[in-house]
């Protein structure tokens, strides 16, 4: 039944008191009522009842609250649920196991601690226990200020993971709990951590900050003991633990890692007596003491690639190549003398002169330093990867080798947060395969501690680019929790009158100060801030979740009112509006900074960020403002809040209303500035009355043509353009966008040997040097509607209850399969054209209904399990004839 406690299998440490259960219907289960139960398992009683809830007449299988006794602080617990049918219950279902955090904040009793407030290097801390026999259970509750490792006697228990994830350390700091009841020993225990800078010290953003929220580094541990008579003991963090340094000299989860492998890395860890360089700790006072337990799957080592080639380079350094752009580290065999001092510098591209281009990143703008690690051998054969960073890469460059390395001395740890990434689709155009893989690649390299625009230059939860690419996450993976997690530190971080900062967490810090001057204006741009209304809206129609529209309504709504208090003291009213709105133009945004359509094609991103600060894009600003208002009406809806539901309701129309008469001339055939994503963004967003959506589709149509078919939309409306000319019936132009193969265009990036999605639409420049980041997931956002589109999956209800199968089949494909993962089971679409035969596969989850749309106009009901329709494209044309236009809202 796939239970899930928290959207979440067997979650270890969770602090909501009153966890959400979910799980799914067996084949030919049908439910009409559920009931619960709680069991506290213990070695005697494994199958121990702790409370059984009542019957509940209810078909919801998604988000149960958990209603029965408070849970206690780091427990263990299971979880059943049995189904009625009528009025025949059905069994227990197995138990579903989780554990508590600590739901308790005056729990707390260790200390943050520290080394020499002067020393910047990596900070080694080391502790011990003289345990006795009889535990029964320990668990360690973990976290830095920095990124840790924790060991205990002498093993790593905390996994390699770069934990604590990244929060804004002012408001909420992680932590991780861990079970290490095998790893105790009775009498003397060893305790040890090692943190580097990570998110907390390390160099960050756009603006390449160091030492944003703090200076000093410290780790905390409570370790919780648990007898046989169930008495508990801790053994924490404080004055009686060393602090010293070790083998890592610097790091920085940016610029690299320095190690000297000459210097011990067991003393620390075995060791019976301390070594002599450790000496006593000092108190750190952390910018917070709120602390919060991890909430999705930690950072992993993904996936492991061998090295495909090393040579020499005109330079004489020796060029690694694997093959693959990602984020990671390299591990390598180092068998050099002691001493030896091996550089390795990492990049996505070479460049022309056959030399690793470490200054391609930032294109026409300022420069960072490259990302470098530096090891010192120690004269041993034995195998090294740092420990606190992370870098984009596909080619390395080493420096010092005294031989050419063997490719099989080395290889790349792809790291990225362990999500499922189920989403299939696959179709007989391998440039279309190829373009799926770049874009689950690209994020896959972005995924790791929090949603980021690139693994290489800023790093930065940038709201705009998850707001474009969350549907499209969420087809490739289980990214309910991820998503959840990156919403809630967007709300904690939301500015008093509603502005949003353009990346989360943000760069305003009490110990920093404010944020750069040219990011602090960027707080109102729209389609960015929108990530605050939209996001939450792709997880209530994807996963059926509602727990999200109410944890972040609050943040919806102010983001909402923002916007509203930006029209209303909108400065350009006379001088860009000549003609007379009627009152109207209270709703029109023109002030602020917003980032706009960013990066269409050919465009310069200082040129673009000048042009909209002289001038606000204020038809793409108001338009978003229309779409957000509209959207958190439906949430207030869902939520029963009827005076909300009208009230921005009321609002949106009136801000479509300001937008016709504002930008719409021609009865919709000249729309704004006039490019492609005006027309893009209208339709989309339902801003045009019935009558006005034809001449606006046929100039879109005019634009694209006159473009020799090719697109001209960035980063806010590409991932609507494709579904608009397929929902207006010009699917025919969507599949011709969709297999353009010269610049700018999704398969020109694949016929170039891409294996991410790039940045920009180009990539190069007209020399043909890089510019700008190679593994930029916005643009990879099309890959929904090869799902929703091509092979046709679509949540006709939220969370996929209903779905609609309405696959567009055309551009030459013989066939394409998709596989969603819905909350109820797997969906699948397959489709495949022999001659004029077509025939569809189609697969609907047990507990969900299906509705299946041919293109002969036919429409079928199905129910739960397997269907298969065939038919002729004959059939479909005549029941086409002319091309039609859409007039309803999707």
């Amino acid at each position: 039944m796939n239970l899930r406690t928290e959207r979440r299998i067997a979650p270890l440490g969770i602090d909501n008191p009153s966890p959400a259960l979910s799980w799914q219907l067996g084949t030919d289960v049908a439910q009409t009522a559920y009931q619960l139960r709680l069991l506290s398992p213990s070695a005697a009683d494994p199958g121990k009842v702790a409370w059984t809830g009542a019957m509940v007449v209810s078909s919801a299988i998604l988000d149960v609250p958990y209603a029965g006794p408070p849970l206690a602080s780091l427990s263990r617990y299971a979880w059943q649920v049995r189904l009625w049918h009528g009025d025949q219950a059905g069994p227990w279902s197995d138990p579903a196991p989780f554990e508590t955090a600590v739901l308790d904040p005056t729990f707390w009793t260790a200390e943050w601690i520290g080394g020499d407030a002067a020393n910047q290097a990596p900070l080694y801390l080391r502790g011990t226990a003289d345990l006795p026999d009889g535990i029964v259970s320990a668990r360690a509750c973990v976290s830095a200020l920095g990124w840790y490792r924790f060991f205990l006697n002498g093993q790593e228990v905390s996994g390699g993971a770069q934990v604590p994830r990244w929060t804004h350390f002012d408001h909420v700091i992680e932590y991780q709990v861990y079970d290490v009841t095998a790893a105790l020993r009775p009498g003397r225990n060893i305790l040890a951590m090692a943190v580097g800078d990570g998110r907390y010290r390390g160099h960050s953003g756009i603006a390449d900050k160091r030492e944003t929220f703090g200076d000093r580094l410290a780790g905390f541990l409570q370790l919780v003991l648990t007898f046989a008579d169930g008495t508990q003991r801790s053994v924490c963090t404080g004055s009686d633990w060393l602090a010293g340094p070790g083998r890592i000299i610097q790091s920085d989860p940016k610029r690299g890692e320095q190690a000297d492998l000459r210097l011990p890395d067991s003393d620390w860890l075995l060791d019976e007596s301390p070594p002599p360089r450790f000496g006593p700790v000092s108190p750190v006072v952390p910018p917070t003491r709120r602390l919060v337990a991890e909430e999705v799957a930690r950072v992993v080592a993904f996936q492991r690639l061998p090295a495909q080639r090393a040579w020499q380079a005109p330079s004489g350094k020796v060029l690694v190549d694997f093959g693959q752009n990602m984020a990671g580290v390299v591990r390598m065999r180092l068998t050099q003398p002691a001493g030896t001092r091996l550089t390795l510098t990492f990049s996505e591209v070479l460049g022309r002169d056959g030399e690793l281009d470490t200054a391609y990143l930032f294109g026409d703008m300022a420069r960072h330093p490259p990302q470098r690690d530096v090891v010192i051998s120690g004269g041993q054969d034995e195998w090294w990867q740092p420990w606190f960073t992370i870098h984009g890469f596909r080619y390395v460059e080493i420096d010092g080798a005294d031989a050419m390395p063997s490719a099989t001395d080395l290889e790349a740890i792809v790291l990225s947060s362990d999500l499922d990434y189920h989403g299939r689709f696959e179709c007989s155009d391998e440039r279309i395969n190829q373009l799926i893989r770049n874009v689950r690649w690209s994020m896959i390299s972005n995924f790791v501690d929090t949603p980021t625009d690139c693994p290489t230059r800023e790093r930065s939860g940038w709201t705009g680019d998850i707001q474009v690419f969350a549907q499209t996450a969420a087809y490739l993976a289980d990214v309910q929790p991820y998503l959840r997690r990156y919403l809630g530190n967007l709300a904690l971080e939301q500015h008093a009158n509603g502005a949003i900062p353009p990346y989360i967490p943000g760069d305003r810090t009490r110990h920093a100060g404010a944020a750069p001057r040219w990011m602090r204006q960027t707080v109102d741009s729209t389609g960015w801030g929108d990530a605050s209304v939209m996001v939450p809206m792709v997880l209530y129609r994807h996963y059926g979740d509602r727990l999200v529209l109410e944890r972040q309504y609050d943040s919806m709504r102010r983001w909402v009112d923002h916007l509203a208090g930006l029209a209303q003291r909108s400065p350009g009213r006379g001088r860009l509006f000549p003609r007379r709105l009627g009152g109207l133009e209270r709703y029109i945004v023109d002030s602020g900074f917003h980032w706009g359509e960013w990066l269409r094609p050919g465009e310069s991103m200082p040129l673009t960020y000048i042009r909209h600060c002289l001038r606000a894009p204020a038809s793409v600003a108001t338009g978003y403002f229309a779409q957000s208002a509209r959207l958190l009406a439906d949430a207030a809806g869902v939520l029963g809040r009827e005076r909300d539901r009208a009230r921005y309701s009321d609002l949106a129309a009136s801000v479509r209303r300001a937008w016709r008469a504002a930008f719409v001339r021609r009865s919709g055939a000249r729309i704004g500035d006039d490019r492609q994503d005006d027309y893009v963004r209208a339709l989309a967003f339902d801003l045009l009355p019935d009558d006005e959506r034809p001449a606006a589709l046929n100039r879109l149509v005019e634009l694209i043509e006159a473009a020799d078919c090719h697109l001209g939309t960035g980063f806010l409306s590409t991932p609507l353009l494709l579904p608009v000319l397929a929902r207006f019936g010009r699917a025919d132009l969507a599949y011709r966008l969709l297999l353009q193969d010269t610049d700018p265009s999704w398969l020109s990036q694949i016929r170039r040997g891409a294996t991410t999605t790039w940045e920009s639409w180009e990539g190069h420049n007209r020399k043909g040097d890089a510019r700008y980041s190679h593994n930029h997931y916005a643009f990879g956002a099309v890959v929904a509607w090869l799902f929703e589109g091509v092979a046709g999956i679509q949540a006709a209800e939220p969370g996929f209850r209903h779905i609609r199968f309405a696959p567009i089949i055309g551009g030459g494909l013989a066939h394409a399969t998709a596989e969603v993962i819905t909350p109820y089971g797997r969906a699948t679409s397959a489709w495949r054209v022999s001659g004029d035969a077509v025939e569809l596969q189609v697969l609907v989850p047990s507990g969900a209904t299906g509705e299946v749309v041919l293109d002969t106009g036919a429409v079928h009901t199905v129910g739960a399990g397997p269907s298969t329709f065939r038919w002729h494209r004959s059939m479909a044309r005549r029941a086409a004839g002319s091309p039609r236009q859409a007039a309803g809202r999707n």
